[in-house]
């Protein structure tokens, strides 16, 4: 072996040796790309003695004072990068590295070509190597003079606005490398890199004097736009996608409605007299059907599962683009992460810019899923979420520290959201903003249709499932004694026998089509529920058809304390019946609701129904038009992004405009409150002139105290009655007024005549009530017909 292959053996071997991991990575390919063009000659060279390396080159190869001449000039330019990247390997600017990236792709250039000739080349690159070293050295010198002034400057500031830096400055000492969206953020290890992310991608430091913050630009909104209804669905369909048989579930609902939701956009549209409607961008996460959430619901499209929530999805979905917003639909989580701008990693860090959308709407599982994607964005942007909850979320149980403290945390509460941001499938939790859904609007020839060819005698029963035959005790001898009156249909989904549920004398179609069951519900009289499923859209569709819809009455009412369906989930509410909206808001003749343990009160019930004659009827809230009408009032009104002004401290002097004592009036003839017009230059939704303040009876829930005025309380009001004035105005006298966090305030402790105030606005709530308190409750009115709505609040 010659001295300058020893030579370039030995200046591979320390490069090799000497250069950092980062640097290893970065430049080891370029020369291994050497060393394997050296040895992979092999063909040309004489077989390879034992013991020499891998890397040697047998000198009879070269043969002659050329060859040497050119491997000598070779082991020179290797000496010279090899000092030019022991000098790099010592800075600690990352940013350069993709510079380097040069030098291996230099080498891997070399085309194939005489002996001497490839030798000769890479020495010839080798030298235009070590010119780009060269540059590349002095700009990285320059910049290190520059950091050398700024290490001193990475020291942690200690700063009382900014308390949780040192904290956080010695978690990421500890675990920064425990998630790759650090790196891709920046971060590489040095303290700077630390304080550089916590005070420009997070923010838990104060911002660093010494960088350049014009570097980052900051992002204006986009201009707004205005929304214009649309008629077409075709954009929405393809939005929604493919390869799901609930995705195809909704399509075919949204292709089978899209003629009414058309008409009810113009009747809208004419109602508002033009009226500019802001666009928004609206992201929809249909948590539930992604992969990771288990979507246990596509499976069950055709074998008779719950299709509630699917019915809800595709009509939020409908709604929200007749309204003309720019909408995004998401059903997995790569969908989600590309709309949202998830940097790689595992869901530590923001979001890599600022949050594309204007509201999100989501459910639990949606939520969850985000918290474990976006990193601490969750928190910064969560005002902007809508979760589609079906049963409801009480402040109580939404408030992660009281809910912990006081026994009402649950799997699915606990996110501290403003309470309207739940929206519901009816309005059973006023706390709660109601979505709802729609049911088929029938014109004059359906209807016409409906008269000539109902079945006096012809009932259907309500559930689709063969175990949903089994949840009602008794149901053998009440399904006896309706047979003696009326044919019963069923349509339970089986495969090849008749489930043995399903008693002899039922007609069972199996599971239909909706076109096909409305059909059967038009022929049919009767409607008749055996206590499940809860709250779901069939009795609405039912009696819209023209049936009577008969529920069993609950004695006691279920709820999540005695009852294991809702045990865990986030609400107290009782429910006295299967469905306890068409018990409340429609009622007889259309909703009978009796104990149907009692087989006299049963039978009685099934002759008076032979009797009677009932017309379809739907609530105007649940008609397209009432759907849109009520999505449009949340999205152009409901702001839950932008501060609220305080309400007034305990104890404080409160003076009102006009001069009053008090901003709060009574009625005339009535011991309810209203707010003076002249007293506030507030201007809240819903407006406070629909305000009507009046006190509960002791043990009573402001939601049955409204109720019992024919008001709605309203959660969004709590603010302006939570002062002293209240008190005073509804002649409680207090012997002491106290602020503290509990779910019941503001109210009065009657034994001790004490007053309390709210605290915490997250727990304002129409929910809850205690024998020990008279609640103050903030009352509305409402339209007839939308119950989401006040009089003035469209």
């Amino acid at each position: 072996m010659t001295a300058a292959s020893t030579d370039l053996s030995i200046m591979v071997r320390r490069c090799l040796l000497t250069f950092k991991p980062f640097r290893i990575f970065v430049v080891g390919i370029g020369f291994f790309s050497l060393c394997f063009l050296m040895t992979s000659l092999g063909g040309q060279f004489s077989a390879k003695r034992p013991g020499d390396s891998p890397f040697t080159v047998r000198s009879e190869v070269l043969g002659g004072q050329e060859s040497r001449g050119v491997l000598r000039k070779i082991s020179d330019m290797l000496e010279v990068i090899m000092k030019r990247m022991d000098a790099l390997s010592k800075l600690g600017n990352t940013t350069d590295t993709h510079r380097l990236d040069e030098l291996s792709s230099a080498l891997d250039r070399i085309q194939p070509m005489g002996l001497v000739e490839r030798i000769q080349a890479i020495a010839q690159n080798m030298s235009d190597m070590a010119v780009r070293v060269e540059q590349l050295l002095q700009r990285s010198m320059a910049s290190n003079r520059v950091r050398d002034g700024i290490l001193a400057q990475c020291e942690i500031p200690k700063d009382p606005h900014y308390p949780d830096c040192p904290s956080k400055m010695d978690w990421m000492r500890a675990r920064w490398t425990s998630d790759p969206c650090y790196a891709f953020y920046g971060v590489d290890g040095s303290d700077c890199s630390f304080l550089v992310y916590l005070s420009e991608v997070e923010w838990f430091c104060p911002p660093l004097a010494w960088r350049n913050q014009t570097a980052v630009p900051t992002l204006k909104p986009p201009p707004k736009r205005q929304a214009v209804f649309q008629s077409d669905t075709g954009t929405l369909l393809e939005r929604v996608g493919t390869g799901k048989e609930s995705l195809s579930f909704m399509k075919r609902r949204i292709r089978r409605l899209a003629s009414q939701w058309a008409s009810a956009a113009r009747r809208l549209d004419d109602k508002l007299s033009g009226r500019w409607r802001e666009q928004k961008r609206i992201l929809v996460h249909v948590g539930f059907l992604t992969e990771e959430s288990g979507d246990v619901f596509s499976p069950k499209v055709l074998k008779g599962g719950p299709l509630g929530e699917m019915v809800q999805w595709a009509d939020i979905l409908t709604a929200l683009h007749v309204l003309g917003h720019d909408l995004k639909i998401s059903v997995s989580l790569k969908e989600l992460h590309g709309f949202l701008g998830v940097p790689p990693g595992r869901g530590s860090c923001p979001l890599t810019g600022p949050l594309p959308f204007d509201l999100i709407y989501t459910d639990y599982h949606g939520l969850q899923q985000m918290k474990q994607h976006m990193g601490l964005s969750l928190r910064k942007h969560k005002c902007h979420i809508r979760v589609i909850d079906t049963f409801g979320t009480e402040p109580a149980y939404n408030h992660e520290e009281y809910a912990t403290l006081h026994g009402y945390r649950t799997n699915w509460g606990y996110w501290n959201l403003h309470s309207q941001q739940y929206m519901t499938m009816f309005p059973h939790t006023p706390d709660n903003s109601f979505m709802g859904f729609v049911a088929e609007e029938l014109n004059e020839t359906e209807r016409l249709n409906i008269r000539r060819n109902k079945v006096n005698n012809m009932a259907v029963v309500y559930g689709k499932e063969a175990s949903m035959w089994k949840c009602q005790k008794g149901k053998e001898d009440f399904l006896a004694i309706l047979h003696r009156y009326m044919e019963i249909h069923g349509t339970v989904y089986y495969e090849t026998q008749r489930p043995p549920e399903v008693p002899a004398f039922v007609k069972n179609h199996g599971l239909l089509p909706q076109q096909e069951l409305q059909q059967l519900l038009r022929k049919a009289k009767l409607f008749i529920g055996f206590g499940f499923p809860y709250e779901g859209p069939a009795p609405l569709e039912a009696i819209a058809n023209g049936c009577i819809f008969l529920q069993p009455k609950f004695n006691p009412p279920r709820s999540s304390l005695n009852h294991e369906f809702f045990r865990g989930k986030p609400t107290s509410r009782e429910v006295s019946s299967q469905h306890p909206y068409a018990e409340q808001y429609i009622g007889r003749p259309h909703v009978i609701t009796i104990d149907f343990n009692n087989s006299e009160e049963f039978e009685a019930t099934i002759r008076e129904i032979m009797e009677i004659n009932v017309e379809p009827f739907l609530p105007y809230e649940y008609t397209c038009e009432g759907m849109l009408e009520r999505v449009h009032a949340y999205i152009q009104n409901q702001d839950f992004c932008s501060p609220e002004a305080p309400f007034p401290p305990v104890n404080s002097s409160q003076t009102w405009l006009g001069g009053s004592r008090s901003p709060l009036i009574p009625l005339p003839n009535s011991t309810i409150l209203a707010w003076a017009s002249n007293t506030s230059y507030y201007t809240p939704w819903p407006p406070l002139s629909a305000l009507r303040l009046l006190a509960s009876l002791q043990g009573q829930s402001c939601v049955k105290a409204c109720q019992s005025a024919g008001l709605i309380c309203e959660p969004a009001l709590y603010r302006f009655i939570n002062i002293k004035e209240a008190f005073s105005a509804l002649n409680f006298q207090c012997e002491g007024l106290e602020s503290e966090m509990n779910h019941l305030f503001p109210a009065f402790l009657v034994e001790h005549a004490e007053c309390g105030l709210q605290q915490d606005p997250l727990l304002f709530s129409c929910a809850g009530s205690s024998s020990k308190f008279q609640r103050l409750c903030p009352c509305r009115d409402y339209r007839i017909g939308q119950v989401a709505l006040c009089r003035d609040c469209l």
